[in-house]
């Protein structure tokens, strides 16, 4: 049942502050019935802060909060839940051993005639939440088995299952498919229509053509503009955003024209669960010294599948042959590509890249500890100093080696883990979605890294999901359909059009 127009939700005065931090300075906010509006700005603006106050997981320091026109006080996420509002977190907040059903309606289980969750109940009202987002996932499934675009899903069916009024999303789309895109602009049009205000966290402007219809720029912790989408232009956006000219985002220079450093033949990875089926099949490919090679696809097309192999992470379902500065190597485990000369960051760097309660100096040392052992022993000036040495080079933000990793912001937490990679002195970076998740400002010391180590020699491999990104760092671009390379474009040639055309399945590919 639709709402009528007007303001469902304002936010006036709202003022925050943490330790040392001033992160929110009299921010007001309207959300209107029916409408998009979308909060825009660096990490550290104070977007998330604001939200997180709206949702009730934190309270303001001073301001006032009205919903329907009257003014609410919340004292956490459950007061907030009971007046209409729900928010999806970009930092994804699911229980990993629970099921998706059991997520979906954890805290709002339905209940049999003796009070006893009703399992067969909960598990098919998943379902059709499920087939409303376009998922393929049984809602049994353990949550911890599923990817990261997959669990991104789970979160907003999680929201949906709520039947919010005002619908807070915290970069939803940053682990999901084309398609997963597709199908969720398609779900936020009809809640517009159903007249809910939807709050949208974004970098990805591209996405608010299609869906915005106001938008919010925030810049460390106050409102610098407020208007209608159709009012202001990209450049202007990102100029309020980062107080500069955004024509300098990108970085690459010019290929060296170095030899051949990796080479992938013929590399296959069988499906673990799905006889006869394969992830990857005979892919092939090389990477130049001082060459950057972008790998773009669908999610289910092997891109990540493809890193890890190369890794050693599959080495028990996979076949192929790698080679290393024209001579073959084995690899099997993740220490055989260490020392080949191999390096991964991974795409989920919170899970797999990093251990959040050691410190920056603790997790950048992870990967190259035996450099500095000698007789069983650690030199601790010696893995200090390059500990240091690589912390700089990647200008990783931190108030001391010693603070915790959990304490810094995605773009730091990216950083330490290619400081982490750097330390080990690889000949191949394999990086994978390096910039998911992070500001524009972090994204583009990212490019500049990746460009420096071009021209230092590095051969690069880049995982990404989006295409102006990839066009705009990568010498070459490799496609990956159905776990087949299907194309391959040099960078004067690659256009969005074309790299897409070759990403979208056209028929069943044959076993």
């Amino acid at each position: 049942m639709s709402e009528p127009e007007g303001v469902k939700l304002e936010a006036r005065g709202i003022s925050k502050s943490f330790p040392g931090v001033r992160a929110l300075h009299e921010v007001d906010l309207v959300l209107q019935r029916g409408r998009l509006t979308a909060l825009l700005g660096e990490n550290g603006a104070g977007k998330s802060t604001l939200m997180n106050i709206i949702a009730g997981v934190f309270p303001a320091d001073a301001g006032q909060i009205f919903v329907d026109g009257q003014p609410v006080r919340f004292t956490g996420p459950r007061d907030a839940r009971a007046r209409g509002i729900a928010m999806i977190f970009q930092e994804l907040n699911l229980v990993p051993h629970l099921s998706v059903a059991e997520n979906i309606f954890l805290g709002r289980e339905p209940l049999d005639w003796l009070g006893m969750i009703d399992y067969a109940a909960m598990n098919r009202q998943a379902a059709a939440l499920l087939a409303r987002l376009e998922i393929d996932v049984a809602p049994t499934t353990i949550v911890d088995t599923l990817r990261v675009g997959q669990q991104q899903v789970v979160e907003i069916a999680r929201a949906l299952a709520c039947e919010a009024r005002v619908l807070i999303m915290d970069e939803p789309t940053s682990a999901l498919t084309e398609h997963e895109i597709d199908v969720l602009f398609r779900i936020i049009d009809g809640l517009k229509r159903d007249g809910v205000a939807i709050a949208y966290i974004t970098h990805k402007l591209q996405e608010l053509e299609r869906i915005g219809d106001d938008a919010v720029v925030m810049r460390d912790g106050r409102t610098v503009s407020a208007a209608p989408l159709k009012e202001l232009k990209h450049q202007d956006i990102v100029r309020m955003m980062v107080g500069r000219d955004p024509s300098d985002l990108y970085q690459n220079s010019a290929p060296a024209a170095g030899d051949e450093v990796l080479r992938v033949e013929r590399l296959s990875l069988k499906h673990p669960r799905r006889s006869g089926d394969f992830l990857l099949r005979d892919v092939s490919f090389g990477v130049g010294r001082g060459e950057v090679v972008g790998i773009f696809g669908l999610m289910g097309a092997g891109r990540t599948e493809l890193l890890e192999t190369i890794f050693g992470l599959h080495s028990h379902n996979s076949a192929g042959s790698i080679y290393i500065d024209g001579a073959p190597v084995t690899i099997k485990s993740p220490s055989d590509a260490i020392a080949a000369g191999l390096a991964l960051a991974p795409e989920d760097r919170k899970k797999e890249g990093l251990v959040l309660e050691m410190s920056v100096a603790e997790n950048t040392s992870l990967a190259s500890l035996a450099e500095d052992e000698r007789f069983g022993l650690l030199n601790a000036p010696a893995e200090n100093q390059r500990v240091g040495r690589a912390i700089e080079r990647c200008g990783v933000k931190t108030p001391s080696p010693r603070q915790r990793v959990r304490n810094l912001s995605g773009g730091n937490q990216q950083k330490v883990i290619l400081a982490k990679w750097l330390a080990t002195r690889p000949k191949v970076l394999l990086l994978d979605e390096p910039t998911r998740g992070i500001d524009i400002n972090a994204k583009r010391e990212i490019y500049i890294l990746i460009d420096e180590l071009k021209r230092k020699g590095l051969a690069v491999v880049v995982v990404s999901s989006e295409l102006p990104e990839i066009i705009s760092i990568a010498d070459r671009i490799l496609v990956l359909c159905q776990g087949r390379l299907t194309a391959e474009f040099g960078r004067a040639l690659a256009t969005e059009e074309s790299i897409m055309h070759a990403a979208l399945p056209r028929q069943k590919v044959p076993a």
